[in-house]
């Protein structure tokens, strides 16, 4: 019988840990940390060749000084600096279609477009069903309106209708008054009632009737009859309630912010006829506070409403509202507009994506690098200088 050695036959246990050596590398070299940032980078190299090989639907509308239309397939303005900057660092093919805002964000959001741009602000309603980037611009709310001339003030103030009514109570009252003083004293009070003709005398009546009730009350010894004295001590106290009431409300009717423009605040467009860009946040935040509005396609031509006095007071974005008016201005338009100090309800403006955008992330990149610029920073300046 031939005994075989246990050294003379593989181990089991070498055999077992020449194999674990070998899965463990294999797991090493697949597995790997470097392996794995390898195949992230080889992904999104692959994601991003295809980004760049498709060329993007931009959908945009006029919106001076952001997106400013020319000519046809002529887009100028800060949107487009910003946007064709991030094109030419991310590679980007695209093509332009102009569209109504409302148009604009339903395409995005349907994926008929990639990408929107223009004066777009970023609100909680639209985030639901699109994505924005960045805010790239901050602004506010404003109301413009346009300033009366002299001479339009002063027809104002003529047919004021709170003044009308004022002076038509006076005027009656002043008769009444004046005509009781009339019938008791005009036979026998010749100080009073000097002249000789009826009519001349009646005048006489109304006249001391009118310094009744806005002067104040004459001495009781002014009058002749028991009863004229008695009735002047009866009206001294009324007609001292009546001139309060009359100057506080003529004090408020003749300040010269109601004289010139009586707009201060959107406290103060219930009773005005407003205007706002249809489907814009100017047009919701109006509609939110149940201030009725008329809507406009666009703020040029809202402000032509305003100019020619077809509405009393536009809504609209602060920045947007000045740069335009500005621009008119130096042509000799508008002349009379103007943008009120009061600014309400902060905007941010974004480029709008689609909801999981695959260029989400490297055009917020792009964006925050190119707004630290000096080009960004004088582009600003040369827009919203003020001349």
């Amino acid at each position: 019988m031939t005994i075989i050695s246990p050294s003379s036959q593989p181990s089991f246990s070498s055999l077992y840990a020449l194999l674990l050596m070998v899965a463990l590398s294999l797991l090493v070299l697949f597995y790997s940390p470097n392996s794995q940032a390898q195949a992230q980078a080889q992904a999104q190299a692959q994601a991003q060749a295809g980004i760049n090989t498709k060329t993007l639907q931009v959908g945009t509308y006029s919106c001076p000084p952001f997106v400013i239309i020319d000519e046809p397939n002529n887009y100028q303005g800060l949107t487009f600096l910003l946007w064709n900057n991030i094109a030419t660092k991310l590679n980007l093919e695209y093509t332009v279609q102009v569209l109504p805002l409302k148009d604009l964000l339903a395409a995005v959001a349907s994926g008929k477009i990639d990408i929107g741009l223009s004066c777009i602000s970023i609100t909680p309603e639209r985030e639901e069903i699109l994505d924005f980037s960045h805010s790239f611009y901050e602004t506010n709310l404003a109301i413009a309106i346009k300033q009366q001339s002299h001479w339009e003030t002063f027809i104002n103030l003529i047919f004021n209708k709170k003044l009308l009514q004022i002076l038509l109570a006076v005027s009656i009252t002043a008769t009444i008054v004046g005509g009781i003083y009339y019938l008791l004293e005009h036979r026998v009070n010749r100080k009073l009632y000097s002249m000789k003709s009826p009519l001349a005398r009646l005048i006489e009546g109304f006249i001391l009737g009118l310094l009744f009730i806005t002067k104040g009350p004459f001495n009781y010894y002014e009058f002749k009859t028991l009863t004229g004295r008695v009735i002047t001590v009866l009206l001294a106290v009324i007609t001292t309630l009546f001139i309060a009431s009359i100057t506080a409300v003529l004090a408020s009717s003749f300040t010269l912010g109601l004289l010139n423009n009586d707009i201060k605040s959107p406290n103060d467009l219930d009773n005005v006829i407003t205007g706002a860009k249809q489907s814009s946040t100017s047009s919701n935040f109006l509609t939110n506070h149940s201030i009725s509005h008329k809507a406009y396609p666009t703020v040029a031509a809202m402000l032509v409403a305003l100019d020619k006095g077809e509405i009393n007071a536009v809504v609209a974005d602060d920045a947007i509202l000045r740069y335009q008016i500005k621009m008119a201005k130096s042509h000799g338009d508008f002349e009379q507009l103007q943008v009120l100090p009061y600014q309400f309800e902060k905007q941010n403006y974004g480029i709008v994506l689609g909801e999981n955008s695959p260029y989400d992330e490297e055009i917020n990149r792009e964006l925050l690098q190119f707004r630290k610029s000096n080009q960004w920073k004088k582009a600003l300046t040369e827009y919203f200088k003020i001349k």
